[in-house]
């Protein structure tokens, strides 16, 4: 999936959690792991923070909203963007960015923390178009904005 994409736009976090793959070796060890991080390094990426003043690799801190970075990302490219980070999908999600909804779950009870998805002012209506199960514990969910005569 992330071969699909031509840019990729992260919170911080995000950001710091996905730099391993271009700075640690030990996750090149194996053919998937190297195959992984290649691509991740390809990426352009535009990392929106507060706190960070440069990033590393192939990534910008943003300059601009995310609707504005958004749109020049996809104007960069002709392949889909994605966006990443509790934060920042919900703003991208806030002013009607995401067409598409694609997850990676491993449930888990832990009590608080950012929601993974954000409040809605509106209702948003949404297909299932694919569904996996890796192991006995990760699922990955793909949804798609649901088109009909409501919409």
């Amino acid at each position: 999936q992330t071969r699909e994409l031509g840019g990729f736009l992260c919170g911080r976090r995000l950001y710091e959690t996905m730099l391993a793959w271009e700075a640690d070796p030990s996750l090149r060890d194996n053919e998937l792991g190297a195959a992984f991080a290649e691509v991740w390094c390809a990426i352009s990426k535009v990392v929106f923070s507060r706190t960070l003043d440069s990033v590393q690799g192939n990534a910008r801190l943003a300059e601009a909203s995310v609707a504005e970075e958004a749109a020049a990302a996809l104007d960069a490219t002709d392949k889909d963007v994605g966006i990443g980070g509790a934060g920042l999908a919900a703003a991208a999600m806030a002013v009607g960015l995401v067409d598409e909804l694609r997850m990676f779950r491993k449930p888990v009870v832990v009590g608080g923390g950012t929601p993974f998805l954000p409040p809605v002012t509106e209702h948003v209506r949404l297909e299932l178009v694919e569904t996996r199960t890796f192991g006995s514990r990760v699922i990955y969910e793909r949804y798609e904005r649901a088109h009909d005569e409501s919409d």
